[in-house]
């Protein structure tokens, strides 16, 4: 509940101001590729100046993003090394685990055995 609070606090104003920002930047204006001809460039395109100001936004998060996610490969690798070998360890300790348990097993069956021994000794000896 506090977190749907939180999301219209915030994204409802942010969407006002995104819209004011919008109508207040509907001029033309004149995106040119060509830096050799300013009067008559090679390609130009006219597009509102908010238009042109959120292509720019959503152009740098999606460089920025993926200049992160490039960044953080190394740690990527690390994680997955890591995790590889934490699960040999897991299973190199189940291993461990089940043969201790085969080994606490065979000493007592071992123990029941000589214990019945023991116990059988005494009728054997002549009175």
């Amino acid at each position: 509940m506090l977190r749907k609070i939180l999301s219209i606090v915030i994204l409802v104003p942010l969407a006002i101001a995104i819209i004011a920002f919008a109508v207040a930047n509907r001029q033309m204006v004149a995106v040119s590729f060509d830096p050799f001809s300013v009067a008559e460039p090679a390609y130009a395109a006219r597009l509102p100046l908010f238009a042109l100001i959120f292509a720019l936004v959503i152009l740098g998060v999606i460089v920025g993003g993926i200049a992160a996610w490039l960044r953080q490969a190394s740690w990527r690798r690390l994680a997955r090394d890591l995790d590889s070998d934490v699960r040999a360890l897991h299973q190199e300790l189940e291993a461990m685990r089940r043969r201790a348990a085969a080994e606490d097993e065979a000493r007592r069956q071992a123990e029941v055995r000589s214990e019945s021994r023991t116990l059988s000794l005494p009728s054997a000896l002549p009175r």
